[in-house]
């Protein structure tokens, strides 16, 4: 062999190892890319298939070959999600057949899930519908979809399952609460409708945006409209709101309408109030009522009123009345000649307390120890007396007021009136009485004395001695019958006792005579009766 043969062979066998050295370095790279690709690959997939794993719905999908290629798949693959085995309690999991879970239905339902997955597969037509498990009563949604690639080419039928118990139940909860408020607000619509006066709601722009049935038959609206009419007192009523919202307070205004022919009176009310609690949203409530009615009872009250003054200036007990603030509104000529205050005293409205401070001054107040704890005791009746008050209110000059204090539709009604003579007769009466009571009980004979309406007025202790009379049973102010009744079982029996009784009062009343009785004791009894100067009846009783 030649040199230069040679030195071809070995050129060529070390071109030929560079070429293999490049092929192996690019073969090597290439499998590095492939591994590389198919490795990001299976992740995607992994993460594609953990993301439908991790759904709340279930699904189920029937896998198809791949037409494009000699796929060697040539059969359909069936998947069961593990949330769809968890789902419908599947003994085989995930391995779970579309018979298993067509096992779990009820029978109606598994032939109508069957019907509709026949459809989308023949013609593709997708569904969607709820049915009922049938062990426990549970409902589940069934979507079913049709997945095909961008080339046309059939990828797989899925049918997506989701459990709709609990929204079934948010869902009949959110029913029956719909139903409890369209039940309240009937009642609330039946209510405003039966209130016998118009009421409106405004917005915050001023718009009537709900009314009651009496607003719409005063404006001769339809039903279902609320559009306010240009009216007169919708005009004030808008402009109350106005005010009302302005100035966050209720405002009140009185207008006189023509109503089916008839004037009369009525007070429109607007009301305030926060739309969603906003201080930027003020909304208004408007209230018309008819105070006809009241108006004129206050004016029949303002002229009995006026006519109760007038006969109380003409009256000689000295009346006086301070209103709810305490101050004087009324008072007539004895009341200021009583206090001895001026002419002029009620044209200031002085107050109750300054009134106590002046008769203080003239030395007319009742001596009290503490003016100022007195006073507030005074003051106090305009906020805590209910009933009338009666008192007698002893002045340092010597005289004695009567003080009657009473509840008026203003304030209290105050009366005085000077009762030292009266006082002062009654004393000498009962004196009198005293005197008299004294000789009686002086006296040896028993003595009783009937009034003029036939009832005891007095008696002696003889008399108490002579019938045998306790003195827990004293017959005071016992009827002439009754005392007669208290003698009988002293008196000697007699076969009719009522005719006796009946001749000894004709005796006693009638006649006015003598008579004589007999005692079980056999003392004899003179009766004598006596018609005194006041027609009262004086009887003695003297033992013969």
């Amino acid at each position: 062999m030649t040199d230069d043969l040679l030195h071809d062979m070995l050129y060529f066998c070390l071109i030929a190892g560079v070429v293999l050295v490049a092929f192996l370095v690019s073969f090597r790279i290439t499998i590095a890319r492939l591994k590389q690709k198919n490795y990001f690959l299976n992740r995607d997939r992994e993460r594609y298939a953990e993301t439908m794993y991790a759904s709340k719905d279930g699904y189920f999908a029937f896998i198809y070959p791949d037409e494009r290629i000699k796929d060697p798949r040539r059969s359909v693959r069936e998947r069961c999600s593990r949330r769809l085995a968890v789902m419908l309690n599947l003994k085989n999991g995930n391995q779970s057949s579309f018979d298993d879970v067509l096992a779990m239905f009820t029978d109606n339902d598994s032939v109508k899930i069957k019907k509709y997955l026949a459809l989308m597969q023949d013609e593709g037509i997708p569904f969607d519908d709820i049915f009922m498990l049938k062990n426990i009563k549970r409902s589940i949604n069934i979507f079913g979809a049709r997945i095909n690639g961008t080339d046309g080419n059939l990828y797989c039928d899925m049918l997506w399952f989701r459990d709709l118990s609990d929204d079934m139940l948010k869902i009949g909860a959110l029913e029956n609460e719909k139903t409890e408020l369209i039940r309240k607000l009937q009642n609330l619509e039946c209510l405003i409708n039966h209130v016998n006066f118009p009421l409106w709601l405004r917005d915050e722009k001023l718009n009537v945006v709900m009314a009651n049935q009496k607003y719409k038959e005063l404006n001769n609206l339809k039903a279902g409209d609320n559009a306010a009419v240009n009216d007169k007192w919708e005009n004030c009523a808008r402009n109350l709101a106005q005010k009302a919202q302005t100035t966050n307070r209720e405002q009140k205004q009185d207008v006189n309408l023509v109503v089916s022919g008839q004037a009369k009176q009525f007070e429109i009310t607007e009301t305030p109030f926060l739309t969603d609690g906003k201080l930027n949203r003020i909304a208004t409530v408007g209230v018309l009522e008819d105070v006809t009615a009241l108006d004129e009872i206050k004016r029949s009250f303002k002229i009995h009123q006026n006519a109760h003054l007038e006969v109380l200036s003409a009256l000689g007990t000295a009346f006086a009345i301070f209103n709810t603030h305490q101050k004087l509104i009324f008072s007539n000529k004895a009341f200021l000649n009583l206090w001895g205050l001026p002419t002029n005293f009620a044209d200031t409205n002085p107050s109750y307390g300054e009134f106590l401070d002046i008769i203080r001054e003239n030395r007319r107040l009742p001596e009290v120890t503490d003016f100022r704890s007195y006073k507030n005791d005074e003051e106090k009746m305009f906020t805590s007396l209910i009933e009338s008050k009666e008192d007698l209110l002893h002045i340092p000059d010597g005289r004695t007021f009567r003080r009657v204090v009473a509840p008026h539709p203003n304030g209290l009604i105050f009366a005085f009136e000077d009762v030292s003579d009266r006082l002062a007769a009654t004393r000498m009466a009962n004196e009198l009485v005293s005197v008299q009571q004294n000789i009686l009980d002086n006296v040896r004979d028993a003595v009783i004395i009937f009034g003029t309406d036939q009832k005891v007025k007095y008696f002696n202790r003889s008399y108490q001695k002579f019938w045998k009379v306790e003195d827990g049973t004293a017959p005071t102010m016992l009827s002439l019958n009754e005392v007669l009744e208290m003698q009988k079982p002293l008196l000697s029996v007699t076969e009719n006792w009522d005719a006796l009784k009946q001749t000894m009062i004709n005796h006693l009343l009638n006649i006015c005579s003598r008579f004589r009785l007999q005692r079980k004791d056999g003392a004899v009894v003179e009766v004598i009766p006596v018609i005194l100067s006041d027609e009262s009846l004086m009887i003695t009783y003297v033992l013969n």
